[in-house]
């Protein structure tokens, strides 16, 4: 298992413990668990994210600290819209969009207001970082 494997464990597992918190750098941040089907593999992935609502929706930015390439939850959820989300206790389905513009930038500057390290991530790269807006199914 990779070390980022490793470090996402061990924050499902203190998220699930303490019933969506966690601490140290993620400590004032919420976050939520993303459960996804991988693109290529078809196998379920959970990837913890920082969010930002939009109403009904949760928003999440598929940053991966500015990297050049996107994430691999980004392509998961691309090729697999339909997704689960944790949110403190509670769990449900969703489904995964990718923002387009205008809304896309709105939706970050939002994420950006909230969490202000999203503006250093787009600073250190040249692709156009996605938005996905996840939208709970009724």
């Amino acid at each position: 298992m990779s070390s980022v494997n490793d470090w996402n464990k061990q924050i499902i597992e203190e998220f699930r413990a303490n019933d969506g918190k966690v601490g140290g750098q993620f400590a004032n941040m919420p976050l939520l668990l993303l459960h996804t089907t991988g693109a290529k593999s078809g196998q379920p992935r959970v990837n913890p994210m920082a969010f930002v609502n939009d109403g009904e929706r949760y928003v999440v930015v598929a940053s991966k600290a500015g990297a050049p390439t996107n994430p691999d939850w980004y392509y998961n959820v691309v090729a697999n819209p339909n997704v689960t989300v944790e949110v403190g206790t509670d769990q449900f389905t969703a489904k995964a969009t990718v923002a387009e513009e205008p809304e896309r930038s709105q939706l970050y500057e939002k994420m950006v207001a909230k969490n202000p390290g999203f503006d250093e991530y787009r600073q250190k790269t040249t692709r156009t970082i996605p938005v996905i807006i996840l939208t709970p199914e009724a």
